[in-house]
């Protein structure tokens, strides 16, 4: 039997304040409680660094450019989860070093400790985190669903390509709605 858990990636203050649409969080929000309601893990995953960045490699054009920015890396405020969506005890955040929820955090040994088989993915940025991570979880042989709605891109043509073409050869690409009317 399948064992799903919820995956919200990279829904911290300073990433959501980038991304204002304001319908976003309270479906986010519908898919967390319907989540729990059923009784599935809630799993946060979160970008963050030690100070001084001695994770990012210069090379490194993404987030080479944060490092030299300096800035409030592995700091509370960088790594706060949104309050509209924050973990509830017994959610499990990890820390990823990358884009993928993958890369450089403990994701796969908690997903195989808990024998959790079918990853539903939701997060800011559809192109970056989601798209990393539905790439990395589908090699790892995962059953992954998308939820469109509760994936957030700053291009939305990017985002409706993504969900519409890319994603579906790899996951089932569904609404927060109708996941939720499947979860009751």
């Amino acid at each position: 039997m399948t064992k799903t858990a919820l995956l919200v990636m990279d829904v911290q203050r300073v990433i959501v304040d980038r991304y204002p649409d304001p319908a976003y969080l309270p479906r986010l929000r519908e898919a967390i409680d319907a989540a729990r309601a059923a009784g599935l893990p809630v799993i946060y995953a979160a970008v963050g660094f030690r100070a001084g960045y001695p994770e990012i490699s210069p090379r490194n054009k993404m987030f080479g450019a944060i490092a030299r920015m300096g800035g409030i890396a592995g700091s509370e405020q960088a790594m706060e989860i949104h309050p509209d969506v924050a973990p509830e005890p017994g959610d499990v955040v990890v820390t990823k070093k990358r884009v993928s929820a993958f890369a450089g955090s403990d994701l796969d040994m908690v997903l195989r400790a808990g024998d959790i088989d079918h990853l539903v993915l939701t997060g800011i940025a559809t192109s970056g985190v989601v798209l990393s991570t539905l790439r990395q979880a589908a090699d790892l042989d995962f059953q992954l669903t998308v939820l469109s709605d509760a994936c957030l891109d700053s291009d939305p043509e990017v985002h409706r390509v993504l969900v519409e073409k890319v994603f579906p050869g790899q996951a089932d690409v569904t609404t927060v709605a109708e996941w939720v009317a499947t979860t009751k």
